[in-house]
């Protein structure tokens, strides 16, 4: 074995030691039960690691992969004997019938938690096969409304007894709301007033959700700056010069693009190609625009770009520790988003298990209801609770902006790291 082999290895060690001692500090404190427990706990971790969506899919994966070892370094599921936690996984390749399919298949294979998707189309398609096999599912990322709000009416309706289904993560509805507050915040602390908005969209059930929850917001808070023109397309799309054209001619002060990475990677240079003038791009909240291989293709192209995300708390000294070894583990990438949730809801996973004291699915939805978690990574706007309809209204974007080709926190100011730059220079 090679120094730097050795190395490396103490190094994971050591980050293991430091992540474990941190996850839970409250599980710790739990007794050792006597009586016969299972030496491991089976978690479905289904995330799409190959198709258009594998960069941030690879990421959601090595986040939980990395908190189930601090997890089981500290000694796994305490009230459960030190069970550990054994993960089944899953590939989405972002669609919905093979991310229904996955689900079925971690259900069969012994996994009696889930944990994903990331997109919300095989989110939903994965939200029956939970409800029909009596599945605990904590959603880690996937936006749309529908998710959570659709089995929390059938079971009030009575047409379903329990709600299996819980996420911490925003929705495309406070996604909205929140992008247009920033919005307003921003242009106010720049001294600027853009009038001209025009929303463009990947026209996917999370594109759709998310641009239909800003135009709720921007019609409810009523800003001085009003959505001109609203342009959706086909994702994954072949071209969108056709779009351009009709943003361009709108007179945009700002574009506001929900994207996937494919189309990101089409619609920034066509609007450097076609030479949009306008104050900046701002993103109401979307992957495809802080990447590290969207840094990579587009390089300049995102030099200077808003996106309103959920986003680590980078101020909070144990994000920078677990950072550090996730851009080790990730050849270079950044501990983001994705990474970043998938990560905490892993940890809230033990969390439950733990109040549970039980791999019941009643005691640990039960467990889930009753969750009041304050050591999450990401930024967050109070503890992790889940509401009536299974949402954590806690989670909160944080808008970030692509500052010397790396993503920086820059808004609400007690989040930020560096100070925004809007409107963005002129080439």
């Amino acid at each position: 074995m090679s120094d730097d082999t050795a190395d490396k290895r103490l190094h994971r060690r050591r980050f293991l030691k430091t992540a474990g001692l941190a996850v839970g500090a409250a599980a710790l404190a739990v007794p050792s039960v006597p009586r016969a427990q299972p030496k491991s706990i089976k978690i479905g971790v289904v995330h799409p690691v190959t198709g258009p969506l594998a960069e941030p899919g690879q990421a959601c994966r090595l986040g939980a992969q990395m908190a189930a070892e601090a997890i089981n370094a500290a000694g796994g599921i305490k009230a459960l004997g030190g069970a550990r936690i054994e993960l089944i996984l899953g590939d989405t390749q972002t669609k919905p019938d093979v991310g229904r399919t996955e689900a079925e298949r971690v259900i069969n294979q012994g996994a009696q938690m889930l944990m994903g998707s990331f997109d919300s189309g095989s989110t939903a398609a994965m939200v029956p096969v939970a409800q029909q096999r009596r599945v605990p599912f904590l959603v880690d990322i996937a936006a749309a409304d529908p998710i959570t709000a659709n089995v929390a009416k059938a079971v009030k309706e009575g047409q379903q007894k329990v709600q299996y289904v819980y996420r911490n993560f925003p929705t495309g509805s406070s996604f909205g709301r929140k992008a247009v507050q920033y919005f307003g915040e921003i242009f106010k602390e720049a001294g600027v007033s853009p009038k001209r908005v025009v929303l463009m969209y990947c026209n996917d059930l999370f594109g759709q959700n998310n641009a239909k929850g800003f135009q709720a917001a921007h019609a409810a808070a009523k800003p001085s700056w009003d959505i001109v023109e609203v342009i959706a397309w086909p994702e994954p799309p072949q071209d969108l010069s056709t779009e351009v054209s009709r943003a361009k001619a709108a007179k945009p002060d700002v574009i506001a693009p929900i994207t996937r990475p494919a189309s990101a990677q089409i619609l920034l240079p066509e609007i450097r190609k076609q030479r949009v003038e306008m104050m900046g791009i701002v993103g109401p909240g979307s992957p495809g625009l802080y990447e590290a291989g969207q840094l990579a293709v587009l390089k300049e192209d995102l030099e200077h770009v808003l996106a309103s995300v959920p986003w680590p708390n980078f101020k909070h000294p144990r994000t920078k520790t677990l950072a550090e070894e996730y851009l080790k583990r990730s050849n270079g990438k950044t501990f983001d988003t994705n990474s970043g949730y998938s990560y905490d809801a892993m940890v809230l996973i033990a969390d439950i298990l733990e109040r549970a004291k039980s791999t019941d699915a009643e005691a640990v939805v039960e467990a889930m209801k009753k969750t009041n978690y304050t050591g999450g990574l990401m930024q967050y706007g109070g503890p992790v609770v889940f509401n009536e309809l299974g949402d954590n209204p806690n989670a909160i974007p944080t808008m970030i902006q692509i500052l010397g080709q790396k993503p920086v926190a820059v808004w609400p100011k007690e989040a930020a790291l560096q100070k925004f730059v809007f409107p963005r220079p002129r080439a």
